[in-house]
């Protein structure tokens, strides 16, 4: 088995390639030819963490796994991120550990790298400027996410704290032709081609009316029932994809407020993003659709780039080889 470090993750699981991964994942999600049990959550007594289990199996290689996170909010600058844990993969034909790896980063990767397929299957193609709310590890990794799949030149960040936004932006390296900047509210953001809400705001943060037709949105902060980035207005005007039907009806915060406040019903999904990709279901139908891609994280996402990040650790012989036998 091999033991991979985060420095070993960040450097083998490249975005370009995650992206790639991530549409097999769907595809087979979407196929189910997975077994995800939903996410279990228990709170740590005495903090406001939360331990995390993600149990999964995919068929295509066959493997199983868990992932096992604890999730505490962390002051800005704190060297540790919002998930610090591992990522722990089996092989299912004979049961034996292949790899464990450090999972805070995997997870940034993976689900940057899940948005940017969602944009890139539901964004307008000329889409040129992106609206990032948040400023924290995930908005890090998802800008060079959506640089790789849409044409962007200007960025917009804001943050709860508009220090900590401007320090963001000064600190991020940019290709030549894009340029970046904090603005000071979230709707100054929400004015974009594309708009990722990367928060840990427990209510939402963003409203409906502020968007623009033909916007596309990643909701990627929330994922429990009882918060929601974004309010119930969004949800209603927009064309909603999810990751897994069954996981965004149980814990999906915004599509349940919407449901709840009864101006939509669960029909409202229009699709998995991987049914979108097997051509089971529709994607953007107009330049003028709002197209929102709610992001819950699935263990198929989990394992897939696990399985990249071990076979690759194999080609670099990198990793710690563990004998788990004696």
């Amino acid at each position: 088995m091999l033991i991979l470090t985060k420095s070993d993750v960040v450097r083998l699981l490249p975005i370009p390639a995650c992206i790639e991964v991530m549409a097999s994942a769907m595809r087979q999600t979407s196929e189910r030819r997975v077994v995800l049990p939903l996410r279990q959550h228990m709170p740590v007594p005495e903090t406001k963490g939360r331990l995390i289990l993600m149990p999964g199996y995919i068929a295509e290689p066959a493997r199983f796994g868990l992932k096992i996170v604890s999730k505490y909010e962390r002051p800005a600058g704190s060297v540790h991120g919002s998930h610090v844990g591992g990522v722990m993969l089996f092989d299912a034909a004979e049961g034996l550990a292949l790899g464990l790896m450090e999972g805070g980063s995997l997870t940034a990767i993976r689900t940057a790298a899940a948005s940017a397929l969602a944009t890139r299957t539901l964004a307008r193609p000329n889409s040129t400027t992106l609206g990032m709310l948040g400023c924290g590890e995930e908005a890090h990794v998802h800008i060079p996410a959506m640089l790789a799949v849409r044409p962007i030149t200007e960025v917009k960040v804001w943050g709860r704290n508009a220090e900590r936004a401007r320090s963001f932006v000064e600190h991020l390296k940019l290709p030549a032709g894009v340029t970046a900047r904090a603005v000071v509210s979230a709707e100054d953001a929400t004015h974009a081609d594309i708009v990722c809400t990367t928060t840990s705001a427990p209510t939402p943060i963003l409203k409906g009316a502020w968007i623009e037709p033909g916007t596309h949105l990643n909701l990627v902060g929330s994922a429990v029932a009882t918060t929601a980035e974004v309010d119930h207005d969004c949800v209603a005007r927009s064309r909603f994809y999810v990751d897994l039907r069954e996981a965004a009806i149980a814990q999906a915060g915004e599509l349940l407020n919407a449901i709840k406040a009864g101006v939509v019903t669960a029909e409202h999904i229009k699709g998995e993003i991987g049914e979108v990709l097997l051509g089971k279901a529709p994607g953007r139908a107009s330049d003028a659709d709002i197209t929102v891609y709610k992001s819950l994280g699935i263990a198929a996402q989990d394992l897939a780039a696990a399985e990249y990040v071990v076979t690759a650790a194999h080609a670099a012989k990198a990793g710690i080889e563990v004998d788990l036998g004696q």
